[in-house]
């Protein structure tokens, strides 16, 4: 306790004395000049780690102090450093990742989005609070939301899993090696208003299995109907082999895309996650077809007891300020009472 106490006590005079030396200040305050350097990556001073460490920090600092005209800093225990960069709240070890908004249509693109789905969520509200609750409703728009999760391993044991013991082993045991037999990729549509999914287990990704699902759809749904895709910009999506395919359905398919960078505005992510984390979680198989079997077992399984998946959040203040220029739109286009 008594060395805690005289350190705490050295690292307050060395704060209270990390003034710069008379007629050499330069670069601001002492504190706003450590600061700036953990503004900056190691390697921009031809260092070779990414970011810094408190330690690596307060190395630099020692070693370029006096030359910056900070001669006190360079004696500087951490926990200085450490402060200064608390009140200036920088966390220079630590990467913080987002996405640049690239699209410059992406408020309107995503205001769209959402529009589909407040309208999908008031015709499921209606539909639940019908008299003919029993019947079911004719709609002439069917909307899907569709993408594809590729990548799934088909991973195999190289030894049987040992079952749980009572009393002695709680969980399954499963050897740490295993064997890759390749992968697939689940392309879907999961419909909004009843919450199934159509789905297409396929080697690769590419125009022809993209066509192959709006096949499906097309043989499922009644065909006055129009069917709303809401789908990401991928280029299987938007290819020649796709535009072409839907030329020969005129007034078929309405295509509704997510903004660049903005698949995370598709439905169908949120029923990808559910699925890895329930038929798809741990899985084990000895082939790439048996991993196809599961996978369409595991669709079954989910359509036979499906969950309607709704979008929330519609607070945005682009979504309310595109709601408002649809309508005045729609009421000026409106015939009016002669008079």
């Amino acid at each position: 306790m008594h060395r805690q106490g005289a350190d705490d006590g050295g690292t307050e005079r060395v704060e209270r004395q990390i003034s710069p030396t008379p007629g050499t200040r330069d670069h601001g305050s002492p504190k706003s000049w450590v600061a700036s350097l953990a503004c900056t990556k190691p390697k921009d001073h031809g260092l070779a780690t990414e970011l810094w460490t408190l330690s690596a920090l307060t190395a630099f600092v020692h070693e370029r102090a006096e030359p910056a005209g900070f001669p006190r800093l360079s004696q500087v225990p951490n926990m200085t450093v450490w402060r200064i960069l608390q009140a200036a709240h920088i966390k220079p070890h630590r990467i913080r990742y987002d996405l640049e908004k690239r699209d410059p249509e992406f408020d309107r693109k995503k205001a769209e989005v959402l529009m589909v789905y407040q309208e999908v969520n008031l015709q499921n509200d209606q539909a639940a609070t019908s008299s003919q609750a029993d019947a079911e409703p004719v709609r002439s728009i069917i909307t899907v939301s569709v993408d594809e999760k590729p990548g799934i391993q088909a991973i195999g044991n190289t030894a049987p899993d040992r079952p749980p013991v009572p009393g002695r082993h709680a969980a399954v045991g499963r050897d740490d090696e295993y064997v890759r037999h390749g992968t697939l990729s689940l392309s879907a549509a999961l419909d909004l208003y009843t919450g199934e999914a159509i789905a297409e287990v396929v080697e690769r990704h590419r125009s022809r299995e993209f066509i192959t699902l709006l096949q499906r759809l097309d043989e499922r749904y009644p065909p006055e109907a129009r069917i709303r895709v809401v789908l990401d910009n991928h280029a299987a999506h938007i290819s020649r082999e796709t535009l072409a395919y839907l030329a020969t359905r005129p007034n078929r398919f309405e295509c509704v895309h997510t903004p660049q960078h903005g698949s995370w505005l598709n439905l169908v992510e949120t029923a990808f996650s559910k699925m890895a984390r329930t038929f798809l979680r741990h899985l084990r198989v000895s082939s790439k077809e048996e991993l196809q079997e599961r996978i369409l077992q595991g669709i079954a399984e989910w359509n036979a007891q499906p969950v309607v998946f709704r979008w929330s959040n519609f607070f945005d203040l682009e979504l309310r300020r595109f709601l408002i220029v649809l309508m005045l739109r729609t009421t000026s286009q409106a015939p009016r009472r002669q008079v």
